[in-house]
């Protein structure tokens, strides 16, 4: 998932660019990985905490909400420091919410991890606020597609192997303890002991995250920036007004929402014994193969679009997302544990899509309805809980239903866009 805001701003020499590419390449890795890991953090915090499945996706909620109140401060910062001095700010606030793991496990309180993970979030919203642009900007406008692309597939790769590694090292020490048979003194020291294992995860993280932060430090000189214009957020949020952009945004949201809810829900769902009948960590590792989904797909839909309407093709990704989820409700076994698997498939093309239809006929106030759809990230924050609570009251199969909306209404939203676009008068 990525999204920015544009800017002026040239590069002095190729070899200076072929760096800094590789810095953003770098950050479309981190990024993309450490939300992921959500996906393997959130079985392990059930366990601990003995939390209902709506109750443990407020973890999804503390995360996604970054993106909501902190995209539009973001800019404000790309346009008070620059790029690569807010990259660095952005690396630096990811660092500060791995470290609050430490204090979150030693407090044993469930809250405590809601507060550092959306820290962490935050420097993720600001990294992925710099990261879009800086990509575009480093090199010539008729490669920046290309080079984009190419980006994205670094987020993907991340996305697939930080579940595989997080599932290894968070999931492979499931306690044999109950923790609902403890109490008082008991249970905190539990819990503490055993949040250890998470605590060393992203001590790791932070560790790495300072190294990428210096990395771009030395390296912030190297880009030659014409600052960019002060967002006007008023005419941002008045491009709503647009059927098209409104509509997108809202698809946005949904793709967000429905794409995090499935990888949420995917290890509670794969050890069900209608299922897989998997132990946590095996199942966590097969979270890398949604993802990886994504990834593989990400190149053939690249193909398929140079020849089909983009409309038309989100259409079909869309209902193959329903079907998917209609036969992994409907059956038992490796059938429906692979069809859930599966949808990461469909998943690849949505959000660049979803965003390049949102925004076209935009012209230069493109860089406002970035910012706006940016905020649309909150999705993440949303379905979760709602599908959650669907499984609490009913199954997990049962709240499969609300991913499958999601995928129904961006059907829809890709059947409008293959109408012809009215350009913004500026």
């Amino acid at each position: 998932m990525t999204t920015g805001a544009n800017a002026g701003s040239q590069v002095g020499t190729r070899t200076a660019a072929r760096g800094l590419a590789g810095f953003v390449f770098a950050l479309f890795f981190v990024f993309g990985g450490i939300t992921s890991l959500n996906d393997v953090l959130i079985p392990k915090l059930k366990d601990l905490f003995t939390l209902t499945n709506a109750q443990v996706l407020l973890v999804q909620s503390a995360f996604f909400a970054a993106y909501f109140l902190i995209s539009i401060p973001a800019s404000a910062l790309v346009h008070r420091f620059g790029y690569m001095r807010t990259a660095v700010i952005g690396l630096l606030s990811m660092t500060v919410g791995c470290l609050l793991f430490i204090p979150a496990a030693g407090s044993g309180l469930f809250g405590a991890f809601l507060f550092a993970l959306f820290v962490l979030a935050s420097g993720i919203t600001i990294v992925q606020v710099v990261a879009n642009p800086l990509i575009s900007m480093l090199g010539t406008p008729e490669t920046a597609s290309s080079r984009l692309t190419f980006a994205q597939a670094f987020n993907a790769l991340g996305t697939t192997v930080f579940p595989y590694v997080g599932s290894i090292l968070i999931l492979g020490s499931i306690a044999k303890i109950d923790p609902s048979t403890l109490t008082g003194g008991a249970l905190t020291a539990f819990r503490a002991q055993e949040a250890r294992v998470v605590v060393h995860t992203y001590i790791g993280l932070a560790v790495a995250l300072v190294i990428v932060a210096l990395a771009v430090w030395f390296q912030r000189t190297k880009l030659k920036e014409t600052r960019a214009a002060k967002m006007n957020v008023t005419a941002a949020f008045g491009l709503l007004s647009r059927p098209r952009f409104a509509f997108g945004t809202m698809g946005i949201f949904l793709y967000v929402g429905a794409e995090v809810t499935i990888g949420s829900l995917m290890v509670l769902y794969l050890v069900q014994p209608s299922t897989l009948s998997l132990d946590m960590e095996s199942a966590g590792k097969l979270v890398a193969y949604y993802w990886g989904g994504a990834m593989v797909g990400r190149f053939i839909g690249s193909a398929v679009l140079r020849f089909f309407s983009p409309g038309r093709v989100l259409a079909c990704v869309a209902t193959g997302a329903v079907l998917l989820l209609g036969i992994s409700a409907s059956t038992t076994g490796a059938v429906s544990g692979w069809s859930l698997i599966a949808i990461g498939l469909m998943n690849a093309i949505m959000f660049p899509t979803i965003f390049s239809l949102a925004c076209e006929g935009l012209g230069q106030r493109a860089a406002d309805g970035s910012g706006v759809i940016c905020m649309a990230i909150v999705g993440g924050a949303i379905l979760p809980p709602i599908a959650g609570w669907v499984s609490d009251i009913a199954t997990l199969r049962t709240a499969l239903i609300v991913p499958a909306i999601a995928y129904g209404l961006i059907l829809l939203f890709g059947l409008f866009a293959t109408r012809p676009v009215v350009p913004l008068e500026e």
